[in-house]
């Protein structure tokens, strides 16, 4: 058999596993919420969600004078990228995180301190 004819069966092949693994993976990652991360970022954020959330009482007076919704913070856990030059990450008991995100069109940081039971929301730094 010539090498290009069986380099066009191995392309095919490639590409038919390609697509099925593709939508094997999207399909197991709709049911079940799984999700890959490999990366620091990734599995920091997500630690943080899988905790539950308290607020500190400058979080908690934003949120009642309707400055900071809920779904704010949600969407830093989700989007946003943690500087991990600032945050305390060798601390035994409770690590301190600055994820820096969005906040109405408005770049902030939202410090976060890490627990092993759960996550307390401290402080939001809005940069001019």
């Amino acid at each position: 058999m010539a090498f290009l004819k069986r380099l066009g069966f191995y392309l095919v092949g490639l590409s038919i596993g390609i697509v099925f693994l593709t939508l094997f993976l999207k399909k197991k990652s709709e049911e079940t919420g799984a999700e890959f991360c490999y990366f620091p970022n990734c599995r920091t954020l997500k630690d943080i969600r899988s905790k539950s959330l308290s607020y500190s009482e400058s979080i908690n007076t934003m949120l009642a004078e309707k400055q900071l919704d809920s779904l704010d913070i949600v969407g830093f856990l989700n989007d946003g990228d943690v500087d991990f030059g600032r945050s305390d990450t060798r601390s035994d008991t409770c690590k301190t995180y600055f994820i820096e995100g969005l906040l109405k069109e408005r770049t902030a940081v939202l410090k976060v301190r890490n627990c092993r039971e759960k996550a307390t929301v401290e402080e939001l730094i809005l940069i001019p």
